[in-house]
Formats: C-alpha cells, structure tokens, sequence
C-alpha cells in the first residue's frame, strides 16, 4: 500500500496547519496531485454527524499515522483509540459536571466536538518524541481526509483528563506505558459542516538565497 508513505511526506507541514482550517480551495486550481488536493481541502471539522466511523477506517488512518517519520525509528508515541459511546459520554458526564458552561450550547453532545471516535496521542513524559507525535499527527489527519472523514486537533480535552482527578480512572483506561503522558487527541467523524478556508499569511515564508 503507497499511501502511508505518500502521505509521511506531507506530515509535517499537514500538522503545524492540522488544527486549524486550510487554505482557500483556490490554491488547488488545476491541481491534478491527490496528495497536494488532501492537504488543501482539509478543514478543522467541530460538528460531526452521530454517523459510528467504521473500525476499518480507524486502523486504516493509525497505520498511516505509525508511518510517520521519527527519530532513529524509536517511534516515541503511544496511540489509543477510543470509538466506545460509553466511555465518552462517561468523561464527558464529569466534563459537564467541573465546567457546565461548556455544555450550554444545545448541540453539545461530547467534549471531543462531538466526534464519534477519539485518537488519543501520547508522549514521553521527559519531553522528547513530541515531534514525531506530531509527525504522527500529520498522517492521521490526512488520511482521514482522504477516506471522506473531519478530524480536529484537541488539547482542551486531554487538559481536563489530566488534571482533573476525577478523570483519572478514564486515563486510566487508555493503559498507557510507564513513562508517557497524554499529549493531544484528534477528533474523529463524518462532517456535518463545511467550513470557509481561511487565508494563510505567505508573508511568513522567506526563501533564504
């Protein structure tokens, strides 16, 4: 299968622009490379249909994300995936509970934006291999693009399950390795928006001659 080392090559700059929306559709004009056409057309998704994201899918998109480029290949990551309607109605239930201002909105229905599936991403607690998390990142969000699913890039969540005590027995759960520590989530689903592009600040990148 080429794609996962297709998309390894767009990972890094997919993840420093992966949390927000991407450029205006216009910047793809008479693209005819699939690869460049996902990175442009991805967009930070944040309502998300009640539609379940296929198992195959998930395992699809992590196999792209355990492709991404790391450091003499020691691949510092953990990766949890969590598609279980009990466990994140149950966290988002403590959620609510420490801060019910965020529940106000009547569409609320999960602290992941609503997403049917979270990816938990995780770290050595030592601070190294957050790069390479964010490697991994990159390749997950573009897979999902490219298999008709929305991601968003979360730390808001991953902030409350790891302060907030009584979280703990949900961190708990994800059985991570001694050692590491939650680093973000990605938002998983079918979109039920279609967010405006907006503009990028080219004004940033300077050739250096």
């Amino acid at each position: 299968m080429k794609t996962p080392k297709i998309l390894c090559a767009c990972a890094l700059a997919a993840f420093v622009w992966g949390c927000a929306p991407q450029q205006p559709a216009e910047c793809t004009a008479g693209s005819e490379n699939p690869v460049i056409e996902t990175i442009m057309a991805r967009r930070s998704i944040r309502k998300y249909k009640e539609t379940p994201v296929e198992r195959e899918k998930l395992e699809q998109i992590v196999r792209c994300g355990i492709n991404a480029p790391n450091g003499l290949n020691r691949q510092p990551w953990a990766v949890r995936v969590v598609d279980d309607a009990a466990y994140i109605d149950g966290i988002t239930a403590l959620f609510k509970a420490a801060q019910p201002a965020q529940a106000e909105d009547p569409s609320f229905r999960n602290m992941f934006r609503n997403a049917p599936a979270v990816i938990f991403i995780a770290s050595p607690t030592d601070g190294s291999g957050q790069v390479d998390c964010g490697l991994l990142g990159g390749n997950i969000v573009l897979a999902a693009q490219s298999l008709g699913l929305g991601t968003c890039c979360l730390g808001g969540p991953v902030r409350f399950m790891t302060s907030a005590p009584e979280a703990a027995p949900y961190v708990e759960r994800l059985d991570l390795p001694e050692g590491y520590a939650l680093l973000y989530a990605i938002g998983v689903g079918y979109p039920d928006e279609s967010p405006e592009a907006k503009p990028r600040d080219e004004g940033k990148v300077k050739f250096i001659d």
